[in-house]
């Protein structure tokens, strides 16, 4: 029951703290995808791909007091910071699973912006389309992010190094 839990708890772990609701839920999408041992089931929305079963696990670590989420008023709206709590911290030490070691790719993808891990994961979201495809949908349904032509080529080359990433972490 806990196993899907404790991969979350281990994301925090790894990063140390994650600014963002969208950029947690963007980490473990893309880990996801890089064949990491995530179960949440995505669906496309408006931030790109969301996982409601990952928003309720979160909750649930927080209920239990497992992980800190911190409000913080930015601008107009506001922005949460997730870490683990020495709770967390102690139930993960007892609650042993099997993972691929991930603390590289987490601190990797966390350094980089919610806006461009969006991009990242539309990319992944759409991967059985070819690449011109992908780009006119992200034209078309991300046309408010006035994505250029530069930082998609950036993320297809990130997408790349993150999978020789994964593939070394993985197989190590």
């Amino acid at each position: 029951m806990f196993d899907h839990h404790v991969k979350i708890l281990k994301v925090l772990e790894d990063a140390e703290e994650v600014i963002g609701r969208k950029k947690l839920q963007k980490i473990i999408y893309i880990a996801k995808k890089l064949e990491y041992p995530f179960s949440e089931k995505y669906n496309f929305h408006f931030y790109g791909p969301y996982s409601e079963e990952l928003t309720l696990r979160i909750e649930e670590l927080g209920n239990l007091g497992f992980l800190n989420e911190i409000r913080e008023k930015k601008g107009r709206s506001f922005q949460y910071r997730y870490s683990l709590t020495e709770k967390g911290s102690g139930f993960l030490q007892q609650y042993q699973i099997e993972l691929p070691p991930m603390r590289e790719y987490v601190k990797k993808v966390n350094c980089q912006s919610s806006r461009f891990l969006e991009l990242v994961s539309t990319i992944l979201y759409f991967d059985d389309l070819s690449k011109a495809h992908v780009i006119e949908k992200i034209y078309a349904i991300k046309s408010e992010q006035n994505y250029a032509e530069e930082e998609i080529q950036e993320a297809y080359r990130y997408i790349n190094d993150l999978k020789q990433l994964s593939e070394v972490l993985q197989h190590s």
